[in-house]
C-alpha cells in the first residue's frame, strides 16, 4: 500500500531528523524582511541570512517542508494552473540544509538513501537519472563511482541559457553572492509516456520527471564576475512534496495523488459537478491552499501587491466554481477539508479558520456581483468577435470596470479555443497611467484623451517667440469654437516654438497673446501631429483662426535645456565608469532637476558616483560644442548614435553630437555648448527595480543652490557640536564612541535588571503533570529583555516551560520558553500561536523558543490564565 501524502511529508523530516538535521516549521508565506520577494518561493528563503553570513543558527543542519507560493512577481505559474499535470500557485517543498557542514558527499548519499533505501521510499534505482554541471567532475564521481549509477544515467548540463554559468543546473541568489552548480534527480516514468531524459530536444515530455534538486553553495560571485570559493561550502535541496508523491503512488500527475484526490472530491460536492475530470476542479482544488494560507499568513485581498494577487487567484478559483454551476458562495466551505487533508501541516491555518473562511466568503461574494455583469459583456464581445483574438482594450475595459485580471479573461478565451491581445491591453494600461499622471497636474483628465486631427510645424530649435494662429480649442475634451475668461481648455496651434513632453523632456510653459485674450500655458502635450498648450485663458476671449503670439517662458526653459544636455553626459560617464551594459530606462527632465534610470545590477560605490560627476564636469570644462544633424535612421545608426529608451524614430531622425564625448539620437532642446551646463552635481542614486538604477541630478543655478546649502548644514553641524569644519569629523566621531559607550552601559543595566527580575519570578513556579510551569505578566521591563529573561529562568529552574509576557506602546510583546527535555511534549511555537490568536497577533519560533506580538491589551490576563489548562492536555 502505497503512502499518503502526510505520510510522505513525515517520512521526509523523519529521515533528515535521523541524520542529525534539526527540523524546522515552514516559515510564513510572507517573506521576512526580504523585500526581493512577492511571497516566499523555495525553502532557503528563511535561511538566506544564514547562507550570507548575516545570521547564525543553532544547528547547522536543517531540514523543512516549506510552503511556497508562486503565483505572482518573478515567479508566477497562475496561468498554468489547472491545465498541466505539474504546475501549481502553492505546494510544498521539502528540503534538507547544511550551513558550513557537510557537502556533496553527504547530500548525494543522503538523497540516494532516502529515494532507494528499503526503510524509506525504496524506488527502483534503475528509475532514477541524475544531470551534474558540466564542470563538476567531484559530482559526477560521487554519483558514478560511490553511489554505483551508471554513466549512461548521469548527464552533464552546460550553460544552456545564454551565459556563463547561465544553466539549469548552475544556482544563484542573485546576479552577486552565494551560488553553485546543482544536481539534478529526475524518475522515468517508463517508455509508455513521451518524452526524453535532460538535455536531450523531447525534455519536455512527461516521462522524466525532475524529483529533486541538490544546489552546491561553493563559490561567492563578485560584482565582476569572479567566482571565489566560499569558505564554508553549504547545501540546499528542494524536493516537491506534490512531485514526489505522484512518484510513489504511482501516478503521473499531481493532480491524482491523494491529497489533490480528496480536495476534488470536496469541490465536486460544493459546486454540484458530477464530473470529477474536469480542469475547473483542479483550479479551485489548487487554488483554495493557497488563498487560505496566505490569509492565514496575514494577507488580505486588496488592489495592490500581494493582496491583489491573492484576489486574482480568488477570484479565478471563483469563476470556475461559476462556470462548474455554483449558485452561491462555495470556496470558503472548502477551508474545513483542506484542513482535514493537510494534517499536522494546517495547524496553524486551523486555529485561524473561522477568519480565513469569513475573509473568503466576504471576498466571493463581493465578487459575485460583479461577476455576472462582466461575463455577460465579454459574451457579448465573444460573440460579435471576427477572427480568434480579442482586441486588448476590451480585455482592459474588464478589467478596469469590473476587477476582470488578464488572466481570467485569457481562461474564458482558451476555453473557447481563442486568444487576448496581451500587448493591446498593456497598451490600454499604459495609457491609463499616462492619463492618470496628467489628470493629476491639472484636476482633470481631458487633455488625455483628445482626438486631433490637425498637424502643429514646431519651430523651438530656433526660436522661443513665433507667430502662429489658432487650429483648434478643447474645453473638457470637446471641440469648441470659442472659448472665455477663466475657460481651463488645450488650445493646438498651425505652428509653435513650443516644445511638447516627448523623449523625457517635460512640455514648455509661457503665453499665448492674442488681440483680444491672453492664455497661460502650463503644460504643452502632444497629440499626434499636434501640439496642444494646455492652460487657462487669463484675459478675454480666443476662438479658432485667431491670430497669436506664441512666447515661451524662456528663463525656465533654459533650465531645462541645462538639464537635458547633462542627461546625454551622463549617459555616457556612466558606461565609461560602469560598463558599456548601460543603457537608458527611463528618464525625466524638467527645470528643476534631471532624472536618469539606467540598466546596472547593484548600487553605485561612493567612490564610482564621484567618478562620473567629475567626468560631465570635465566635460563640461571642455566647453564642447552641441551640434545636430538630421540624418536617415539607418545611416544615424551607422554613426554610432545611440538611441534613447521610450522614443520612437521615424525614418529621419536628429542626431546630437557633444564634441567627441557622447552621440544619440534625441529630439529635446539642448544648450549650445557644454559649458553653458556651468556645473553638474549627483544629488541621489538607488534602485527602482530589480537591475534598474535612477540618478537625479541638478545643474547649473541648482547645483550651486545645492552645494550653498549644504555649506550651511556643514556650518550649522559644526555650531551644534561645538566646532568649525576643519575639526567637525573629529567632534562628531568623538560624540559617536561617547554614545556608544553609554549604550553599552544601559545594555550591560538592563542585563542585570533582567536576571534580578528572573530570580524574583522564580517564586510563582506551579507544577502542571509534574512540569514545572512559569507565566508571569511583567510591568515597566522592555519587550527586547524578555529573551534574556527566559534564558536565564531555564538556567535556574532546569526544567521548564515559561510564558513571560509585557505590554508596552499599547502592544502585547510574548514569548514561551521550552527546556529542551520538553520539547518532544510541549513545543513553544504551538504554545505562543494560541496565545497570539487570544491577543490579536500572530507569531512563531523553535520548540524550545518563541515569539509573538498582538493588539488586543484586554485579552491578555485570559489568554495567560489559560496556558495551565493548555499544558495540562499534553501530560
Amino acid at each position: 500500500m502505497s503512502k499518503s501524502t502526510a505520510e510522505i511529508r513525515q517520512a521526509f523530516l523523519d529521515f533528515f531528523h535521523s541524520k542529525g538535521h534539526q527540523v524546522v516549521a515552514s516559515s510564513s508565506l510572507v517573506p521576512d524582511n526580504d523585500p526581493t520577494l512577492l511571497f516566499t518561493n523555495a525553502g532557503m528563503n528563511q535561511f538566506k541570512d544564514v547562507f550570507l553570513g548575516l545570521d547564525q543558527r543553532q544547528y547547522h543542519r536543517a531540514t523543512t517542508s516549506q510552503r511556497c507560493v508562486r503565483a505572482g512577481g518573478k515567479h508566477n505559474d497562475l496561468e498554468n494552473v489547472g491545465y498541466t499535470a505539474r504546475h501549481h500557485t502553492f505546494f510544498e517543498m521539502l528540503g534538507n540544509f547544511s550551513f558550513g557542514d557537510y557537502f556533496k558527499h553527504d547530500a548525494i548519499n543522503f538523497a540516494w538513501e532516502l529515494l532507494t533505501g528499503a526503510r524509506w521510499f525504496n524506488l527502483p534505482k534503475e528509475k532514477l537519472w541524475v544531470t551534474v554541471y558540466a564542470t563538476d567532475d567531484e559530482a559526477y564521481n560521487i554519483w558514478s563511482r560511490e553511489v554505483g549509477v551508471p554513466e549512461d544515467r548521469i548527464i552533464r548540463i552546460g550553460d544552456n541559457k545564454g551565459g556563463a554559468y547561465a544553466s539549469d543546473n548552475f544556482w544563484q541568489m542573485g546576479d552577486t553572492g552565494p551560488c553553485g552548480p546543482c544536481s539534478e534527480i529526475f524518475y522515468d516514468h517508463g517508455d509508455h509516456i513521451w518524452g526524453g531524459p535532460p538535455g536531450s530536444p523531447e525534455e519536455d515530455g512527461d516521462r522524466y520527471i525532475e524529483i529533486w534538486n541538490l544546489v552546491f553553495m561553493q563559490f561567492n560571485r563578485q560584482s565582476d564576475g569572479t567566482m571565489l570559493p566560499l569558505p564554508k561550502p553549504s547545501v540546499d535541496t528542494g524536493m516537491g512534496l506534490e512531485r514526489i508523491s505522484a512518484v510513489l503512488q504511482h501516478v503521473n500527475s499531481n493532480y491524482d495523488i491523494d491529497l489533490f484526490h480528496t480536495l476534488i472530491a470536496a469541490v465536486a460536492k460544493v459546486t454540484g459537478c458530477g464530473d470529477l475530470t474536469s480542469k475547473s476542479l483542479r483550479v479551485i482544488a489548487d487554488h483554495i491552499r493557497s488563498c487560505a494560507f496566505l490569509i492565514s499568513d496575514g494577507v488580505v485581498p486588496s488592489n495592490e501587491g500581494r493582496g491583489y494577487v491573492l484576489r486574482r487567484i480568488i477570484r479565478r478559483a471563483v469563476r470556475h466554481g461559476n462556470m462548474l454551476g455554483a449558485k452561491e458562495a462555495f470556496f470558503y466551505r472548502l477551508v474545513a477539508p483542506l484542513i482535514d487533508v493537510m494534517g499536522p501541516a494546517a495547524t496553524e491555518l486551523k486555529q485561524q479558520q473561522a477568519r480565513v473562511e469569513q475573509v473568503l466568503q466576504t471576498e466571493e461574494e463581493q465578487f459575485a456581483r460583479t461577476l455576472e455583469r462582466g461575463l455577460a459583456l465579454l459574451d457579448e464581445e465573444l460573440g460579435k468577435l471576427e477572427g480568434d483574438t480579442l482586441d486588448g482594450e476590451t480585455a482592459f475595459r474588464l478589467y478596469d470596470t469590473y476587477g476582470f485580471p488578464l488572466d481570467l479573461t485569457a481562461d474564458v478565451c482558451r476555453e473557447r479555443q481563442l486568444k487576448v491581445d496581451e500587448e493591446g491591453f498593456e497598451r490600454a494600461m499604459d495609457e491609463q497611467r499616462r492619463r492618470a499622471r496628467e489628470s493629476s497636474g491639472f484636476g482633470a483628465d481631458y487633455n488625455s484623451m483628445l482626438r486631433v486631427d490637425k498637424a502643429t510645424r514646431f519651430f523651438g530649435y530656433d526660436e522661443s517667440r513665433h507667430q502662429g494662429a489658432v487650429v483648434a480649442l478643447f474645453r473638457n475634451g470637446e471641440p469648441v469654437q470659442a472659448i472665455g475668461q477663466g475657460d481651463d481648455a488645450v488650445v493646438v496651434l498651425d505652428e509653435t516654438p513650443f516644445y511638447g513632453e516627448s523623449g523625457g523632456q517635460v512640455g514648455d510653459q509661457g503665453e499665448l497673446k492674442a488681440a483680444m485674450g491672453l492664455f497661460t500655458v502650463n503644460d504643452t502635450q502632444k497629440y499626434g501631429q499636434a501640439f496642444g498648450h494646455v492652460g487657462r485663458l487669463a484675459l478675454g476671449e480666443l476662438k479658432v483662426g485667431d491670430p497669436v503670439t506664441a512666447s515661451v517662458d524662456d528663463a525656465r526653459r533654459s533650465r531645462i535645456r541645462l538639464n537635458h544636455s547633462a542627461t546625454h553626459l551622463l549617459h555616457a560617464a556612466l558606461r565609461q565608469v560602469l560598463g558599456s551594459h548601460v543603457a537608458q530606462k527611463g528618464s525625466l527632465v524638467n527645470d528643476r532637476y534631471l532624472r536618469f534610470d539606467f540598466s546596472h545590477s547593484e548600487a553605485m560605490e561612493p567612490q564610482q558616483i564621484r567618478a562620473v560627476e567629475d567626468i560631465v564636469n570635465q566635460q563640461i570644462r571642455r566647453n564642447l560644442p552641441i551640434e545636430t544633424e538630421i540624418m536617415d535612421l539607418e545611416a544615424a545608426r551607422g554613426t554610432g548614435a545611440m538611441a534613447l529608451f521610450g522614443e520612437k524614430y521615424d525614418a529621419k531622425v536628429r542626431v546630437l553630437r557633444m564634441g567627441d564625448f557622447s552621440t544619440e539620437l534625441c529630439g529635446g532642446i539642448h544648450a549650445s555648448r557644454t559649458g553653458d551646463i556651468g556645473l553638474f552635481r549627483i544629488i541621489s542614486e538607488s534602485g527602482t527595480a530589480a537591475g534598474v538604477r535612477r540618478i537625479e541630478a541638478v545643474t547649473g543655478e541648482g547645483a550651486l543652490a545645492s552645494l550653498h546649502q549644504q555649506s550651511e548644514l556643514i556650518h550649522d553641524i559644526a555650531q551644534l557640536v561645538k566646532g568649525d569644519n576643519q575639526s567637525l569629523a573629529d567632534k562628531v566621531k568623538t560624540l559617536l564612541e561617547r554614545s556608544r559607550q553609554l549604550e553599552k552601559e544601559i545594555q550591560q543595566l538592563k542585563s542585570q535588571q533582567a536576571a534580578q527580575e528572573s530570580s524574583a519570578l522564580t517564586g510563582n513556579v506551579k507544577m502542571v503533570g509534574g512540569v514545572k510551569l512559569l507565566v508571569s505578566k511583567l510591568d515597566n521591563v522592555d519587550p527586547k529583555m524578555l529573551r534574556t529573561m527566559v534564558d536565564d529562568l531555564k538556567n535556574q529552574l532546569g526544567s521548564a516551560v515559561i510564558v513571560l509576557a509585557t505590554i508596552a506602546e499599547g502592544k502585547v510583546s510574548l514569548i514561551a520558553g521550552v527546556t529542551k527535555d520538553l520539547t518532544g511534549r510541549v513545543k513553544a511555537g504551538e504554545l505562543i500561536g494560541q496565545l497570539a490568536q487570544q491577543v490579536g497577533g500572530k507569531g512563531g519560533g523553535r520548540p524550545d523558543m518563541a515569539q509573538a506580538g498582538g493588539t488586543d491589551v484586554q485579552a491578555l490576563p485570559a489568554a495567560l490564565a489559560g496556558v495551565e489548562a493548555w499544558l495540562a492536555t499534553k501530560f
